[in-house]
């Protein structure tokens, strides 16, 4: 299931590296502006200088509203917020007020330097038109101004007396900003090698656990079961895939966790088929793009099921619409070979990427999932509605078997069966369980349990950040 857009959070709601370097770079230039607007609206105020300083004014209100902003988590908004106000603050300071003279140049202009590094960082997950141009347009303003001694003669020009000694002030400032800047990028560099590190070691170490969450028929029977990743840190405790995983891929470990993930699968299939309680469940495994593309992705998978001596049909790939983005035809011709095999595949996360029906009809697959997304939303909207009946209907009509992810409520699993749909996963029937617990439940002949309030770290939101092996 995909994630949807926001931050990811460890286990313990903490935030990631990416987002801490954020929330640190959003702090650092607000609380600059604050602390500089505070000094020099006070300046401004004291020597009866009231249109000033009510400026200023506005600026620190601003500012609060930013910091408020990333307490709230609205990142994204404060970001835009502080970049907005800090170019029109900084550009309207360099153009009107610090006029340059003969014997004073001008000095405002070089926040637009330091800002315009900091921007780099806050628009990173912007779309490529905020990404690109808000950097550039601090930088090129500043290029401007840096080129010119221009200025138009107006009411807001402060005389050489006061420009003088706030040139030191604004350098000062400057200075402070960009080193911190640069502190914060280097303080996540620091972290991000050290945490790749660790997930490398956590692969020689065992610290990484085989969850799984049953997915069950219409009758309630227990159809099978989905592998999820975890990773027990000895300090940290569970780390939240949405946090390691990006590490995996960012720092090309990715292959060798999915094979990790398929290794173990591959054993827990040839430890039930011992039992008759357990010898008929299917268990699904999530492929990530980078482990699909591998050139020796098929000879891995197949010498993973001989190893473990399993029935071929008992193991599920699970391909998100992303592993189609490249070469369709080398997939198709990939999935061919495993699936004479016997193996089975699901399209993962279908209707929520390139979707197109074209490819639908050239790949060998055995499953459609709904999306978690529509899941959620589709008692209360018709479109996401029409979309969960289309994806039943289309999965019937081509002869697949149709699963929903995401059931929380009996009236979302109600909705689902009146639509025709014939398996069901989620937060209703049972939360990711450690594979003992999983095996427990069906051996005992219990459903699975509903996941109670006081349980930890998991809760229906983890259903949606819960991005297994390629978002985990």
């Amino acid at each position: 299931m995909q994630a949807p857009p926001v931050p990811a959070t460890d286990s313990a709601g903490a935030p990631s590296l990416h987002e801490r370097r954020v929330h640190r770079m959003l702090l650092l230039g607000s609380g600059l502006t604050a602390v500089f607007c505070v000094g020099w609206g006070t300046f401004f105020a004291l020597h009866g200088n009231w249109a000033i300083a009510a400026l200023d004014l506005v600026c620190i209100l601003l500012s609060a509203l930013t910091f408020h902003l990333v307490q709230r988590g609205r990142v994204r908004q404060a970001a835009r917020l502080l970049s907005g106000v800090l170019y029109g603050v900084m550009t309207f300071n360099a153009a009107y007020m610090d006029v340059p003279s003969l014997g004073v140049p001008r000095s405002a202009h070089a926040f637009l330097l330091g800002y315009g590094v900091v921007a780099v960082l806050l628009m990173r997950d912007e779309p490529p038109w905020l990404r690109h141009g808000v950097p550039l347009l601090f930088l090129c303003t500043y290029a401007v101004l840096a080129s010119s001694n221009a200025g138009p003669q107006t009411a807001f020009m402060l005389p050489d007396s006061v420009r003088a000694p706030g040139a030191w002030i604004n350098h000062g400032f400057v200075v402070v900003l960009v080193y911190g800047a640069l502190w914060i990028i280097q303080t996540d560099v620091a972290q991000r090698n050290g945490q790749g590190r660790e997930l490398e070691r956590a692969l020689l170490q065992g610290e990484l656990l085989l969850y799984l969450q049953p997915q069950v028929g219409e009758d309630g029977r227990i159809l099978g079961a989905e592998a999820l990743l975890r990773w027990q840190h000895p300090q940290r405790g569970m780390v939240s895939p949405g946090e390691f995983i990006p590490l995996a891929e960012r720092s090309g470990l990715m292959p060798a966790v999915g094979d990790w993930v398929l290794r173990e699968a591959c054993m827990r299939l040839a430890a039930w088929r011992l039992d008759a309680r357990t010898a008929g469940l299917q268990l699904a495994v999530n492929v990530s793009a980078s482990q699909f593309t591998q050139p020796d992705f098929v000879a891995r998978v197949l010498a993973r099921v001989g190893e473990a001596g399993i029935d071929p049909s008992r193991l599920k790939l699970e391909l998100t619409e992303s592993v189609l983005a490249d070469d369709l035809d080398a997939v198709v011709a990939k999935m061919a070979v495993l699936k004479a095999h016997g193996i089975g595949f699901s399209l993962d996360d279908f209707g929520t990427g390139f979707s197109s029906l074209s490819y639908l009809r050239r790949l060998p697959l055995d499953q459609l999932k709904i999306d978690q997304s529509f899941v959620r939303n589709m008692l209360a909207s018709p479109n996401d509605a029409a979309i969960a009946q289309t994806v039943v209907a289309l999965g019937r009509t081509l002869g697949l078997q149709v699963i929903a992810e995401g059931v929380e409520t009996d009236e979302q699993r109600s909705f689902l069966c009146e639509m025709g749909c014939e398996a069901f996963q989620g937060y209703l029937f049972s939360r990711p369980v450690p594979a003992a617990e999983f095996e427990a439940q069906v051996r005992g002949g219990c459903q699975p349990r509903a996941p109670q309030a006081s349980a930890p770290v998991a809760g229906p939101a983890e259903g949606a950040r819960d991005r297994r092996i390629e978002h985990t």
